[in-house]
This record gives structure tokens, C-alpha cells and sequence, in this order.
């Protein structure tokens, strides 16, 4: 990473980390890892049914699209879900069926 220098009021300068043009956030950066929204919709999409959060995860770490350390994984993911279905709505890859339950919006 580079560093930028900027000059304070003192006369000191003062050093800050700065993205280069090549920098890549942390996720993209890990090669071949889906990310835990992406494992959930490939999961999705070769069940017939729609799934809960619990049984996602079991499928995604059975099938090496997705690791967690966390404790509660499949919170996470439920977690995930939701908030897709709240900030893109109908444009959002997952869809409700029942309390809990989601499968792949058409």
C-alpha cells in the first residue's frame, strides 16, 4: 500500500495508508472462495425445495462452496438473506416462501 503524506497545522506531516489502483477488498481477494451470499444461491439452485438458513450452511460446508469459523453460521446467513430481500426487493436473488424458508426468486 502506498502512503500519503499530508501536511498538519504544526508543519509536521503526517502519514496515512491509501488503496493503490490495484487493491482489491479482502473477500475478492481470496482466490476460488464464493462469497456466503453466493454459496447460499448455488445451494439454492440445484435443491428442489426451498431451504432454511440451518440446512443451506450444512449443504454449502458439505460441498466446499463456503467456510466459517463462526459459531452460528447459518445466523449469518439468515442474516444475509434478509437483508438482500430488504434493499433490493423484487430485484433480489432469494425469496421467502414460509418462516424461515427461502429459495431462489424466478
Amino acid at each position: 500500500m502506498k502512503k500519503a503524506t499530508k501536511k498538519t497545522m504544526g508543519g509536521s506531516r503526517k502519514t496515512k495508508k491509501v488503496r493503490g489502483a490495484g487493491a482489491t477488498p479482502k473477500a475478492a481477494a481470496k482466490a476460488g472462495r464464493m462469497s456466503g451470499l453466493d454459496a447460499a444461491a448455488k445451494v439454492l439452485a440445484e435443491a428442489s425445495q426451498p431451504m432454511n438458513a440451518k440446512a443451506m450452511v450444512e449443504a454449502m460446508l458439505a460441498k466446499g462452496y463456503w467456510a466459517s469459523g463462526g459459531k452460528t453460521p447459518w445466523a449469518t446467513i439468515f442474516a444475509a438473506v434478509i437483508r438482500e430481500i430488504a434493499a433490493k426487493g423484487e430485484k433480489a436473488r432469494f425469496r421467502k416462501t414460509a418462516r424461515g424458508m427461502f429459495e431462489l426468486a424466478k
